[in-house]
């Protein structure tokens, strides 16, 4: 069994993260959720990105790649849109990491001065139409670690909505969130 440090999105530690990792904890696997924002859950978009924007984009990443530093290295490291930061530099620039999950966001390789490990697998999961995922760059960014790598997979959903995995939030879809758990976990068996 795997285990996984999962961050979380700018909404906070929400009861649906929490949700997303009991369903990888079920299949036998561990799970960990730090909480970069000490308890805030943020009801909006903008509320959390006030609250980022207060402490620092890059304060936020650093409280993620923090949190690495209790568990060995040998771990899956996964993140939900601004937790892809953190999970990302991880994954890229920390030695014996398993696997990585990015979940709505990705970002350049070129962000964190490496080239992204040939062997290490990557799956990226994101709405086709998500305007975040699309008109950040974000769905370029994916689609040049896809290519880079020698074990990764882009899965496109068909929809709009950002945080869709998130079980707690209006944007949420049972349907696509079932087939990524499905994935998820073919991934980390």
């Amino acid at each position: 069994m795997a285990e996984v440090l999962l961050l979380h999105h700018v909404l906070g530690r929400t009861k649906g993260i929490e949700a997303f990792a009991n369903q990888l904890r079920d299949a036998g696997h561990t799970v960990h959720v730090p909480d970069l924002f000490d308890g805030r859950i943020f009801s909006s978009l903008e509320e959390g990105l006030a609250f980022v924007k207060g402490i620092g984009f890059e304060e936020v990443t650093a409280r993620g790649v923090r949190a690495a530093w209790e568990l060995p290295r040998d771990v899956v490291y996964a993140g939900f849109s601004l937790g892809v930061s953190a999970a990302q530099q991880l994954a890229q620039t920390r030695d014996g990491a398993r696997g990585a999950l990015f979940f709505h966001a990705c970002l350049p390789t070129s962000a964190f001065e490496s080239e992204w490990p040939a062997d290490l697998p990557v799956q990226v999961h994101a709405m086709s139409a998500d305007s975040f995922f699309v008109e950040d760059g974000d769905i370029e960014a994916a689609h040049e670690l896809v290519a880079s790598a020698n074990h990764a997979e882009l899965f496109l959903y068909e929809g709009k909505e950002h945080l869709f995995t998130d079980s707690s939030l209006p944007s949420y879809d049972a349907d696509a969130t079932k087939l990524v758990i499905k994935r998820v976990l073919d991934f980390l068996a």
